[in-house]
């Protein structure tokens, strides 16, 4: 079977986790921690970052870091992967989802403007949901595919109205937004993914980066159990999210070759396009002219009426002939636990996602496997 994505572990991964075995650091602090938020920092353009135990941790802790309380509302787009959401919930808010951009698939900003200026008021400087009366207190953009949300519009819509910005950039290392790396968009903290999918990866873990040291401080608190010096005072309820010394190890090893990494997911990529490009009622992965994407998923998206089962079935010929090829994420107004979360109409995120194939795209791929990806959905697509 040619994989979907898997990590590429032929660097020092092994050399630096023996390292760390023989300094006896594996647990959570160590100096492996230190220099991959480091990498981290410098790769998202920001003056910090905070090394976690997964990306949903971050995103959690980063929600709560920035004020977001039980009750509230945080606004983001139906189409992402569930611990976005979860995320959310875990701070005791709930999801307002919306639809997409479609030139994007991520968050849109005149629908953004237009919701907030038709759905809420402001009481005491602060927004209110007019619907359900709940405050709303942050923005969660998603950088889907690793491809930044057109980001200047949102953030100047979010600050107007006093909210928050808190990023998932899951898979967005490398990614650029008109000039800018994907962690200087102005957001107040982006979280990125070390999960064993991601281009880059620790085995699992997660980060926060951002430009505000008293902000990272307060995260790096809440996640590192609230102590207060060396004796086990506390001073916040808190969490123990913490990245351990081993995790950090591997993903200083798979940080030295991030734009290694990215230079061959985005040549994967050009090549499926490039196969691609002559058939009718197949669309291409976003490609916003204000991004550059760091291509961390390849594939398409069939369009009509039979798109949802176009896709099934060529998925099922594709693994029949042993390539992993896979939908993308049910978006969030589809699934159980957010079927009473409040949300726009979902017209582009409908038509889009039910169409949606994945293909193998891990940075080691072969030509010759890719040769064989491209020519058995070739095949298919014109028999």
């Amino acid at each position: 079977m040619i994989p979907l994505c898997v990590p590429n572990i032929s660097g020092n991964e092994g050399k630096y986790l023996a390292e760390c075995v023989a300094s006896t650091f594996v647990s959570t602090i160590g100096p492996f921690v230190t220099r991959f938020e480091k990498m981290v920092a410098e790769a998202a353009g920001t003056a910090g970052a905070v090394a976690t135990s997964a990306g949903t941790t971050a995103l959690h802790a980063a929600l709560v870091a920035v004020g977001v309380r039980r009750d509230d509302l945080v606004i983001c787009p139906s189409l992402t992967f569930i611990a976005s959401a979860n995320a959310i919930s875990h701070a005791g808010a709930t999801p307002w989802l919306f639809d997409l951009d479609q030139s994007s698939w991520t968050l849109d900003p005149e629908l953004l403007a237009h919701e907030l200026a038709n759905g809420t008021e402001r009481r005491g400087g602060e927004l209110f949901h007019v619907a359900t009366g709940r405050r709303v207190s942050a923005i969660l953009p998603v950088f889907t595919l690793g491809i930044p949300a057109d980001m200047d519009p949102i953030v100047e819509i979010g600050r107007a109205r006093g909210l928050k910005i808190v990023v998932d950039g899951a898979a967005a290392l490398g990614a650029i937004y008109k000039g800018r790396m994907s962690g200087a968009l102005g957001a107040d903290l982006t979280m990125y993914s070390f999960n064993g999918n991601k281009t880059t990866t620790a085995g699992g873990g997660g980060a926060v980066a951002g430009d505000d040291e008293a902000l990272l401080a307060r995260f790096r608190h809440l996640t590192t159990t609230g102590r207060v010096g060396a004796d086990y005072d506390h001073d916040v309820v808190a969490f123990n999210y913490r990245m351990t010394n081993l995790q950090a190890a591997v993903g200083c090893a798979q940080m030295e070759r991030l734009d290694e990494f990215i230079v061959a997911k985005r040549r994967i990529a050009a090549r499926y396009e490039d196969a691609f490009r002559g058939l009718n009622g197949i669309g291409r992965f976003p490609d916003p002219e204000w991004a550059e994407s760091p291509a961390w998923f390849s594939g398409f998206a069939f369009h009509g009426k039979r798109a949802g089962e176009k896709s099934l079935a060529l998925r099922t010929h594709l693994r029949e002939e042993g390539i992993d090829a896979r939908p993308f994420w049910k978006p969030m107004h589809d699934q159980r636990p957010y079927a009473d979360a409040p949300r726009t109409a979902m017209p582009v995120t409908d038509r889009l996602w039910p169409g949606i194939v994945t293909l193998p795209c891990s940075t080691h791929l072969t030509e010759a496997e890719q040769d064989k990806v491209i020519a058995t959905v070739l095949a298919w697509c014109r028999g």
